[in-house]
């Protein structure tokens, strides 16, 4: 399994399903592909793939074969965009990643950034999963939370995100005011839709708000605070959106065991190079002058 070249022609026949597709696919003639075939199933003492009029359909054993090069593939795309990182000049792709909850911040830091460098092309990443900094996933994470703890991260405290329980004033209308913590137990909330979320709210609510009262439960925090805006319920929105929403009524005020710690979090061998370490003093100097705005 010495021969790259061949494990990669085997994974490009068995995503495309025919020679000459991954003879195009390699740049390679198509009998170099069947070469290669032949040479990595008399190698291996086992058939890759079932040959036929239409082309040709992976064994279990190719199939095997077929997943492992995949992730492998994977991963030199991966390294081939960390090494583009390490250029000495403020130009390139630049990756960030987010929960989308931050985007207006983000849209707005990366949007000026890239005015200031015009030669930045910049890819905004989102969702819920963590984007893996070793792999070349993303230069740069915005995380809420605990510390990041993945070796070879260098994680910097940016910022706490100040969270208050809201509902909107038509919920307010219809349902009244909680009067103190007690009284909550009787209302509606907008939620997670999974109950053992670690964002800080979340875990408060799970001790103290019965999971039948979420009764409207999505991942996307955007989508919590519009349901909130929509009267579904009472939910927890960053302070910092809520004050530009006139619809949503401050419940409760900020609580510590609310609010979010935020990290900015880079890979070690992209910490020092000059396009990350543009983008981070950018960013910190964008928050603070939002934050006095």
């Amino acid at each position: 399994m010495t021969n790259w070249d061949e494990i990669r022609t085997a994974f490009q026949v068995a995503r495309l399903g025919t020679v000459s597709g991954a003879a195009e696919v390699l740049g390679v003639h198509h009998a170099t592909v069947i070469r290669h075939i032949d040479a990595l199933e008399a190698r291996l003492g086992v058939k890759l793939f079932q040959r036929h009029a239409r082309g040709y359909t992976p064994t279990e054993a190719g199939q095997d074969l077929a997943r492992v090069a995949q992730t492998t593939d994977d991963q030199f795309s991966q390294l081939a965009g960390r090494i583009k990182g390490q250029g000495e000049g403020v130009s390139g792709e630049l990756m960030v990643t987010s929960l989308i909850n931050f985007s207006p911040l983000m849209v707005g830091a990366l949007a000026s950034f890239q005015q200031a460098y015009p030669e930045i092309v910049v890819r905004y990443l989102t969702g819920a999963r963590l984007f893996r900094l070793e792999y070349g996933e993303a230069h740069v994470a915005l995380r809420a939370g605990s510390v990041p703890q993945e070796p070879d991260n260098v994680v910097q405290s940016f910022a706490r995100q100040a969270v208050a329980l809201y509902g909107s004033k038509s919920y307010i209308e219809a349902r009244g005011m909680p009067a103190d913590e007690e009284a909550l137990r009787d209302h509606d909330f907008v939620g997670h839709d999974d109950p053992d979320s670690r964002a800080p709210y979340a875990i408060w609510m799970k001790r103290n708000i019965p999971f039948e009262r979420v009764v409207f439960r999505t991942e996307d925090g955007r989508v919590q605070q519009e349901a909130v805006r929509a009267g579904a319920g009472l939910g927890f929105v960053a302070v910092q959106l809520a004050a530009k929403d006139p619809e949503l009524v401050q419940i409760f005020a900020p609580r510590e065991d609310w609010s979010s710690p935020l990290w900015l979090v880079t890979h070690v061998d992209l910490h020092r190079t000059p396009k990350v370490q543009a983008f981070l003093r950018h960013l910190k100097a964008y928050a603070a002058e939002r934050d006095s705005a």
